[in-house]
């Protein structure tokens, strides 16, 4: 990687044209670009510590769109009197005559830290409706030394169960290509990379470890690639264009977008980096009511360990007993309703409908949430219903069922394509009804939501090709694989993006769980649209700590979810261990507390006030590290918590099945050299103080008898000094 000081990437500006250079930048991302006569350029990125990329090609724009079923060539020219830049932006416009377009070139600073912002708007300015190819929401081509030793970073979606891997730290090799993919449904296929959160890390490992990131804020089918050669590191982040062709339609009038795209940069490797992100998208994407409640992230009671049999009864008592132990929401998973797309209470399991329910858990002092796979039909003919066979609903559908078609499980239907206007419409209708009625503070969205591939050719989105269509079963659900996939996603994503966001801006104290089977769709589109995800469809210990440690590196761990669900703890250690690798970030306990010991119940009611008290202010806003290998059930692992603003944090320690490890040490991050500290072994009930200096270097020593038990090892700064990020 290219490294020069600041001086230079002042100069390498200086060196553009003069009114065609522009400049942007926080205080950890710095980059230039160059308003080239027919094409822009990204020529630089810096950062904190003076590092600088230099772009050796200009971004390629659309070179042709169809119209009238005949290609046209298009030539793009600047439009120097229409862009503009400041200190908060920079906007490059260029035009093309024929067919009439034009085309925004935006960068943003959204935060004062953090990354930088993209996107790439095209305006229909003619008469005629035409066709436009993929275009990507950014290129780039980076020069470098072939003898610079390079790491690449991505995370993989914890969707089903966390893979043995999830997190990929792997050196990228002159000669290497790679390519990530995201979708609205992360199925994983046997023998085939996992889908990733849509975002990659490229650094240098020696040194201060600096590189730069790449984001992209989209749930719907997404690409980032990624490609090393002797000289260059090139790419392109956005849209996936396979299976293709892809093209999408722009009506007169229209306006194309790309999906929006973040880069920045860093010091400090993974960690260096995820510490500058989390907090970006707390600010930048993160909903402001959400993040001013103070009981955010909450302690939940969830249904589902009784999955589909719950009913009236068995709701209230676990709502009196998570009462009793401290927990603030009751969450009423799937099994309430009378059948899918049909959103109203079962009489026979809830004669009293959701509303007394919610109305019951806010007596007991607890807010009230339910599951909605709101996306899905079924066989219901009830009034309200979406129903496959209904003539005004069927068109909405991404396929008619197959003859002798029927539901494979009872909360599985048929998904519908939300990008249709009418459906779109329909949805947020019912959304406000579910909400309003039933006394809501939360709402779930399950199932495949955002629809991917359709066989109708009526829709807003391409129609498909034909003889590259396949429509078959799988997961439960019916799936369409064609050329006009990804333009589905785009137009189902952003008419869920609306949906949700005027559901939102009537309802501002309403929390929004993204579920969709378990953390398929954990993106930051998404995470700009709901205030939490289920990360895993798997419960125990090492699956939720496996999942919270790989979206953690790039989400904030107030929105990563863990379903603590039963599992066999002989002991009152391995209890402990259980609740707490759920309680690393949003806690939700999916069992039947009525079962639990008396010792248990104690224990887990001093857990709970333990995290209300002194857990959750650190998980809301601290700093974050990975301070040992990812967790593998047998070895130790763990996370520290560090906030420099309020001088303490904590390790989470975790002991695995390996019976002749008794002690590990862990070496902290984030303190200072300088400082002293206070530790406190909660479960041992010990304390010392210990220099900053051999917490870094040496570690902290922690010893557990019990094979997986855990630890929480408090942290508190007691000199003064620097207090700052280190």
């Amino acid at each position: 990687m290219a490294v020069f000081g600041l001086a230079s990437m002042l100069a390498a500006a200086a060196h553009a044209t003069n009114s065609d250079a522009a400049a942007l930048s926080t205080s950890d991302t710095r980059l230039t670009v160059e308003a080239g006569a027919r094409a822009p350029r990204l020529a630089t990125l810096g950062g904190r510590g003076g590092s600088l990329l230099e772009s050796r090609a200009a971004e390629s724009l659309p070179d042709h769109a169809e119209v009238g079923g005949a290609v046209q060539a298009l030539a793009w020219r600047l439009d120097r009197v229409a862009s503009h830049h400041d200190s908060h932006e920079i906007v490059l416009v260029y035009r093309s005559e024929a067919p009439a377009l034009s085309l925004l070139w935006r960068w943003r600073a959204s935060a004062p830290f953090g990354p930088l912002e993209h996107t790439i708007e095209i305006h229909n300015l003619g008469k005629e409706t035409l066709w436009l190819p993929l275009q990507p929401s950014l290129t780039f081509d980076w020069a470098v030394e072939p003898a610079t030793p390079l790491e690449r970073l991505w995370i993989e979606k914890g969707a089903d169960t966390p893979s043995a891997a999830g997190t990929h730290l792997d050196r990228l090799r002159v000669g290497e290509r790679w390519q990530g993919t995201s979708s609205t449904y992360a199925r994983p296929v046997a023998g085939q990379p996992r889908e990733m959160i849509p975002w990659l890390l490229v650094d240098d490992p020696t040194g201060a470890r600096r590189g730069w990131y790449l984001g992209v804020e989209f749930s719907g089918r997404t690409r980032i690639t990624l490609e090393r050669e002797q000289a260059s590191i090139r790419g392109d982040a956005g849209l996936n264009p396979l299976p293709g062709p892809y093209r999408t339609r722009l009506p007169p009038g229209g306006t194309f977008a790309t999906p929006a795209v973040f880069i920045g940069a860093f010091d400090g490797g993974p960690d260096g980096a995820g510490n500058i992100l989390r907090r970006w998208v707390r600010t930048v994407l993160g909903n402001p009511q959400t993040l001013h409640d103070p009981s955010y992230p909450l302690l939940v009671s969830n249904s589902w360990g009784s999955g589909m049999a719950v009913d009236e009864s068995l709701a209230q008592h676990m709502i009196e007993d998570g009462a009793a132990l401290g927990l603030e929401m009751f969450h009423l998973d799937a099994g309430w309703f009378r059948g899918v797309g049909d959103w109203r209470a079962d009489p026979a399991r809830f004669p009293h409908g959701i509303a007394s329910l919610a109305d019951f858990a806010h007596q007991h002092g607890l807010r009230f949430g339910l599951w909605v796979s709101w996306a899905q039909a079924g066989i219901s003919t009830q009034p309200g219903a979406l129903d496959i066979d209904d003539p005004g609903m069927r068109d909405w559908l991404i396929a008619d069922p197959p003859p002798g078609w029927k539901l494979s499980e009872p909360f599985k239907g048929i998904t519908m394509d939300v990008g249709v206007p009418a459906a779109a419409a329909w949805a947020e209708r019912e959304l406000e009804r579910i909400v309003a009625d039933y006394h809501l503070d939360m709402l779930e969205h399950d199932g495949y939501l955002v629809a991917q591939g359709s066989t109708r050719t009526d829709h807003p989105a391409a129609p498909p090709q034909a003889g590259a269509l396949r429509v078959y079963e799988d997961s439960g659900y019916l799936w369409v694989e064609g050329s006009n996939s990804t333009d589905v996603s785009d137009h189902a994503t952003r008419a869920y993006y609306a949906i949700y966001e005027r559901l939102r801006a009537r309802h501002p104290h309403l929390l929004l769980e993204l579920c969709n089977d378990g953390g398929r769709m954990v993106d930051f589109g998404s995470a700009a649209h709901g205030d939490y995800f289920s990360t895993t469809d798997s419960y125990d210990p090492l699956a939720n700590r496996r999942a919270f440690f790989d979206a953690s590196h790039v989400l904030p761990p107030a929105m990563l979810e863990s379903y603590v669900a039963e599992w066999q703890a002989p002991r009152l250690e391995n209890f402990r261990y259980q609740l707490r690798s759920g309680m690393l970030g949003w806690f939700s306990l999916m069992l039947d507390t009525r079962r639990w010991t008396r010792a248990q119940r104690d224990d887990a009611r001093s857990e709970f006030a333990l995290y209300r008290e002194a857990l959750r202010p650190l998980i809301r806003a601290a700093d974050l590290y990975h301070v040992a290998d990812r967790p593998d059930g047998v070895h130790w692992d763990g996370i520290e918590y560090w906030s420099p603003e309020k001088r303490r944090g904590v390790l989470y320690a975790f002991r695995g099945s390996g019976p002749d490890e008794p002690e590990h040490r862990f070496r902290l991050a984030g303190l200072d050299p300088h400082g002293h500290y206070a530790l406190h072994f909660h479960d041992a009930g010990t304390s010392r103080t210990v220099t900053g200096r051999a917490l870094i270097q040496d570690g902290v020593a922690v010893t557990l008898p019990t094979t997986l038990s855990s630890e929480l090892v408090f942290i508190e700064r007691l000199n003064g000094g620097r207090s700052g990020r280190q």
